[in-house]
């Protein structure tokens, strides 16, 4: 039975990837700070280890205390516009923890590696969908921070032996279609957490950033995949590195474009709640449309987005967020 050590497994993301390595027969354990985890999203037969990847002789103790067969990295500060304002944090959470983990994995002979990228690398799209080859340009500190990850992985394989696949998210959505995590996201950054709480009454209205781009509704549009689907990637990469020992960065997204309006106009539709919003003005640097290419993710990984459309989507996180809420 393979070992697998998931950095920020108490998290939105890193949930559902547990519950995906657990169907599949995995030994897990969960290392994260609870910063925005919650204690909630450990499953039973989850071995849990509290502690943040700043703290060298904690996380090295963690690794080395057990032989892993591979570890997957999600941990991190992920908000691109806080970024601007805090890039001091987001230099020591992301840069020098993934340094932390990196050292600890070479010193306690763990190789392979899985880690939790960004399609924020990009930048806006010179061309679409955006693939692979498309020029790294990042506009937010953010995406800057996931750049260099990536570069680290590329020198600690070339020095260190380090084997990894870099995994360029696209809008991650949705919750496990099975039901097993429950609790919301602390911080919801994105449009789709942030509908669900208008939708519940946390939140008063969404507000659309801007209704003149060059789209059919005027509205931005993203491109979205559904947790689970993007849970099961980082299982087919683990197989990937075992298989090969061939490191990749590769793209993960529906290759389907949603506009605001439209998933606002779903989600009215299908809560029954009237979810009130309002037009303010363009955030700056936000491009039209951001649609992948995930042909790569396909060809390698034997990956698809199966669960990613709107309706899967927006169903699976509002009865989350119904049941969570309904008494509030």
């Amino acid at each position: 039975m393979e070992k697998i050590f998931v950095v920020g497994g108490a998290g939105y993301i890193g949930s559902h990837v547990v519950c995906c390595l657990l169907d599949h027969n995995f030994e897990i354990t969960v290392f994260d700070n609870l910063s925005t985890g919650s204690i909630n999203n450990i499953f039973e037969g989850v071995k849990f280890i509290q502690g943040d990847i700043l703290d060298y002789p904690v996380l090295f103790k963690a690794l080395g205390d057990d032989a892993y067969d591979g570890v997957i990295h999600l941990a991190g500060l992920k908000a691109a516009g806080e970024s601007m304002d805090k890039p001091d944090a987001y230099a020591h959470q992301n840069i020098s923890g993934t340094i932390n983990l990196l050292n600890a994995m070479s010193n306690s002979g763990t190789r392979d590696i899985v880690f939790s990228s960004s399609a924020a690398v990009y930048g806006s799209p010179q061309y679409l969908p955006l693939d692979e080859k498309h020029p790294t340009q990042p506009e937010n500190f953010y995406g800057f921070t996931k750049l260099v990850i990536e570069d680290l992985l590329h020198w600690y394989e070339k020095l260190k032996g380090l084997r990894y696949v870099s995994l360029r998210y696209f809008n991650a959505a949705g919750y496990d279609l099975n039901h097993r995590v429950t609790e919301v996201e602390k911080i919801a950054n994105n449009l789709l957490p942030r509908v669900m709480e208008a939708a519940v009454g946390l939140r008063e209205e969404i507000e659309i950033y801007g209704n003149d781009y060059d789209t059919e509704d005027g509205s931005c549009i993203r491109d979205y995949i559904h947790v689970t689907d993007l849970a099961r990637a980082h299982l087919l990469s683990l197989q990937h590195l075992w298989k090969t020992n061939q490191s990749i960065r590769i793209n993960l997204g529906s290759e389907k474009g949603f506009s605001v309006i439209h998933i606002l106009e779903r989600a009215r539709e299908l809560t029954g709640k009237p979810i009130p919003s309002r037009v303010v003005g363009r955030r700056k640097g936000d491009p039209a449309v951001v649609i992948a290419s995930s042909n790569l993710a396909g060809e390698i990984l034997g990956w698809e987005a199966v669960h990613s459309d709107t309706d899967t989507l927006i169903k699976s996180m509002w009865q989350v967020y119904e049941k969570k809420f309904s008494n509030a």
